[in-house]
Formats: structure tokens, C-alpha cells, sequence
């Protein structure tokens, strides 16, 4: 079994499920997890599909960029008997480091990408 670019274990237990669409993310941090495998394998209709429809984009590339690894450094709320929630964390790529704080809001019992909170 490959490990998950997320870090988070297996392909197959983690993200690898999410992005086929056999299984929904359980929490927020596992959503936030699918969506940075997502942008590293550039699948940009798993970020399309998990984005918040109050606040998602037209259209979703993922392209572009060389992911290198995650780091989460903070969740509050998200569990799976939350409405929301935020995972703040690192994504190293080959450019630097993106730093975010994400929200998630929950909808019809599915977590889905709200916005970065703001400071």
C-alpha cells in the first residue's frame, strides 16, 4: 500500500476513498486531508465537489504547483457530530509554505469547504 500524501496513513484507509467517492469524509480535517491529495494529484473535481456551493468558484485547476507535505497544526470543532470546523495548517510546496486556517461547515450531513478564516 502507498502511503497518502496527506501523511495520514494508507491511500487505501485515507484520502484514496474520498477522492474515488466511495466514502465521505468523516470530519473536517479528513476533508482538508482529501483536498490537499487532491491539489497534489490534481484533481480539481474533488475540490470542486467539496467546495461550500455558497461559496465555491465556477471552476477549480488544480494545476500548477509541486506539493511536497502537509503539517496540521491546529482543529477545533469538525468531528462528526460538529456543524463546522477549522484546520489550520502548513502545505510546503516547491515555492514555500501556504498557511491557512480553513473553515468547514457541514451540509446535508456531508463536510464541505467553507473559506480561509480570517486572522
Amino acid at each position: 500500500m502507498a502511503d497518502c500524501p496527506c501523511g495520514g496513513g494508507s491511500w487505501d484507509e485515507c484520502c484514496g476513498p474520498l477522492l474515488a467517492g466511495t466514502r465521505q469524509a468523516g470530519t473536517a480535517e479528513a476533508l482538508m486531508r482529501s483536498r490537499y491529495s487532491a491539489f497534489v494529484f490534481g484533481d480539481s473535481d474533488h475540490l470542486w465537489r467539496t467546495w461550500h456551493p455558497r461559496t465555491r468558484p465556477a471552476s477549480v485547476d488544480a494545476a500548477g504547483v509541486e506539493w511536497l507535505r502537509l503539517e496540521v497544526l491546529d482543529v477545533v470543532g469538525g468531528g462528526e457530530d460538529d456543524a463546522e470546523g477549522v484546520v489550520e495548517f502548513d502545505a510546503h510546496h516547491a515555492g514555500g509554505v501556504l498557511h491557512e486556517r480553513s473553515r468547514f461547515a457541514r451540509r446535508a450531513g456531508r463536510w464541505f469547504y467553507l473559506d480561509a478564516a480570517t486572522p
